[in-house]
């Protein structure tokens, strides 16, 4: 099993934690069982599937700006795919390289495998005639952080 689904008090998932992190959170009383294994407990309490939280935690502010570009980031949001020839990613590429002013933006970097990347060199993708096979763009929450890398 990889997690314990942690929900807020108005049902809606917040994140997955160890079961030895759920375990704490039953223990501390900050949550309740809401779902539990068929007939396996650890010391007093059931096997937790999924947590319910005692009180409501606000989680707007999470959500009130984009996520922080990272280089996972831009890898998971481009599905570990080359932005040039669609092939297994393994780097970042700058569409405006770093030495000519380019920046460690969303919109400025796509996931590229190593053959592209140093075929494209110091050049735009006008430049070095490497179209694009898609359009960078900003990931909402859910895409930087849910999907699978």
């Amino acid at each position: 099993m990889s997690g314990v689904v942690v929900l807020n008090t108005d049902n809606t998932a917040l994140h997955t934690v160890s079961i030895q992190h759920a375990i704490k959170m039953l223990v501390r009383e900050v949550a309740i069982v809401e779902e539990a294994r068929d007939g396996h407990s650890i010391g007093p309490y059931p096997w937790p599937v999924v947590l319910r939280l005692i009180r409501y935690v606000k989680t707007s502010f999470l959500y009130a700006r984009n996520p922080a570009w990272s280089k996972r980031g831009v890898l998971r949001r481009d599905l570990h795919r080359c932005a040039y020839c669609s092939g297994p990613a393994d780097t970042v590429d700058h569409l405006m390289p770093q030495s000519r002013g380019g920046q460690n933006t969303w919109l400025n970097t796509v996931a590229a495998c190593t053959r592209c990347n140093n075929l494209k060199a110091n050049r735009t993708p006008a430049e070095a005639q490497m179209p694009l096979a898609w359009r960078p763009s900003i990931p909402s929450w859910r895409e930087a952080y849910h999907r699978r890398s």
